[in-house]
């Protein structure tokens, strides 16, 4: 563990991947003595950034974009990827589309237009990209088609991520500190400028370290059952806690309370997922990881305990439904449900989620024999399980004879549906609809993980210097980052641009509070020669 310094020029406050970029942001820019602090002990490290699949949401114009910051692809492989450009024009619309035209529209352009940047930033800093193979493409034909945007990710996940970046701050001489606890802000009441922030540290102690600049980057609520429960609504203290349990809320409501820093965002949206439901209630498993997400459903179907199907699993592709699926899952009997595929669809599950070992698998012959499994899951109704299935069957069959030329293609929207003249279900499947009639078949249960919650603080989009709510205007001193920046993400988001948020904003507000920092130093010593 670092040395916990009584005086720096820049203070960061959470060590996910946002305050690491804040470090290295304000240490590249002049900040002469960087501390990162964190609330919780050395093994707990990287925040909920740990435990994601490490991808990245930028724009790119083709492959030939990515391939000088990717270190898995080989001349070979190059003539086998199929890859579509990803233009600002089309993350502007994703934004726009997924989170129903309420993103901030300042801050969603920043986000965009500096997505490229940042990831190039990150690379020259040693962070270790590749193409996610595993994630985001389909081999057809001997071709891998890439698909959703989605097309980077970092080496090793969450995991990789968070080991680059540390190296890096090193190599930048940035002092990081563990079991340290921001528990106030020192608040200089002639001027509203944050000063300092008291600390506690693992053996209890209150102290104060003293900053010119400030940056929050330690998170959203997503592990306070109490906060989740007050602010997302009825039954989200049950929700299962995806990744680090030290993203309590504590940092948001220190800043609203010292500094009136104005709320801002979605505070009753959240990221949630499909989650497996034997993983741990209250804490991610560091070794398991991100490999809790079952995120196959696109591939077949979701039933709910009462043998009822609930969401369109094929409305559009995964990085765009993924987030709000878990919310769905939570509102069902039980908060549970069963994901279901055949013999078709079941090699192309992603390996790291669905294989032997990792989640328990419900295996039978025939859908009669699965739901009787399945009663021993949970499953209420097994007559009306196998009920709902053979009327999506009916329904994918009746859709397939009338269009012969659809062809079922997991990388793109398909079309292939349930809505054809003579049968339409009452709840579509709009793409990817096989029916299920070749055994054996598989179910998984799942439940619902939440990842990070959306409510925020407002800042200036040009600085992240965080807005007060009694004078809408800057708090001097005070920055923020990552999950704590409220108004990008209403109800859902674009798969991957949370870490392209927290790497974007965190380098600006490093920037901002290094130069933020320089001014102070040299007004304090301008007034010394006075």
């Amino acid at each position: 563990m670092g040395l916990l310094l009584k005086e720096v020029e820049v203070l960061v406050v959470g060590g996910g991947n946002a305050g690491f970029s804040a470090a290295i942001s304000a240490a590249e820019s002049g900040a002469k003595r960087v501390m990162l602090i964190d609330a919780c002990p050395e093994h707990w490290a990287g925040g909920n950034s740990y435990f994601t699949a490490g991808a990245f949401r930028t724009v790119y114009h083709g492959l030939d974009g990515l391939l000088p910051i990717v270190n898995n692809v080989d001349k070979a492989m190059v003539k086998k990827i199929d890859m579509k450009a990803y233009t600002a024009d089309d993350f502007t619309q994703d934004i726009h589309r997924i989170c129903s035209g309420r993103s901030d529209p300042e801050l969603s352009q920043i986000l965009v237009h500096e997505s490229n940047a940042a990831v190039k930033w990150l690379a020259k800093h040693g962070v270790r990209f590749q193409l996610p193979f595993n994630r985001q493409a389909y081999e057809v034909d001997g071709r891998f088609k890439f698909w959703g945007g989605l097309s980077l990710k970092t080496q090793d996940g969450g995991k990789g991520l968070i080991e680059d970046l540390r190296r890096a701050a090193n190599t930048l001489g940035i002092h990081v500190v563990f079991s340290t606890a921001a528990k106030r802000l020192g608040v200089d009441a002639r001027i509203g400028s944050v000063r300092s922030v008291f600390v506690q540290t693992a053996d209890g102690i209150e102290q104060e370290i003293r900053a010119t600049a400030v940056i929050l980057a330690a998170g959203g609520f997503e592990a306070n059952s109490r906060m989740r429960a007050q602010y997302l609504g009825p039954n989200w203290d049950l929700a299962k806690v995806r990744g680090t349990p030290y993203n309590t809320g504590t940092c948001l409501e220190m800043a609203i309370r010292d500094a009136s820093a104005k709320q801002a965002g979605n505070w009753s949206g959240c990221h949630s997922v499909a989650w497996d439901a034997h993983a741990p209630p209250h804490e991610g498993d560091r070794l398991i990881s991100n490999e809790f997400t079952k995120s196959g459903y696109p591939l077949g179907l979701m039933v709910n305990t009462e043998g009822d199907r609930f969401v369109d699993e094929g409305v559009d592709l995964r990085n765009y439904t993924y987030a709000i699926f878990g919310k769905a899952i939570l509102a069902q009997p039980g908060h549970t449900a069963f994901q279901v595929w055949d013999s078709q669809m079941i090699p192309w599950l992603r390996d790291e989620e669905y294989r032997e070992g990792r989640v328990e698998r419900i295996i039978a012959s025939s859908l009669s024999g699965l739901a009787q499994k399945c009663a021993k899951h949970g499953l209420t109704n097994p007559g009306k399980f196998v009920e709902t299935i053979a009327e999506y069957n009916e329904a994918a069959v009746a859709f397939q004879r009338e269009n012969p030329s659809k062809k079922w293609d997991p990388g793109v929207r398909d079309g292939l549906s349930t809505q054809s003249k003579t049968k339409r279900l009452s709840l579509a499947k709009s793409n990817w609809a096989v029916p299920l009639i070749k055994g054996p078949f598989m179910a998984v249960k799942v439940t619902c993980g939440v990842t990070f919650t959306f409510g925020g603080l407002a800042v200036d989009p040009k600085t992240a210097g965080v807005i007060s709510s009694t004078s809408n205007s800057v708090i001097p001193g005070l920055y923020c980052a990552g999950e704590m920046l409220g108004g990008l993400f209403y109800g859902n988001y674009p798969g991957g641009s949370g870490l392209t948020s927290g790497s974007v904003f965190g380098r600006r507000a490093g920037k901002a509070a290094a130069a933020a920092s320089k001014t102070w130093n040299e007004d304090i010593q301008l007034l010394s020669r006075l």
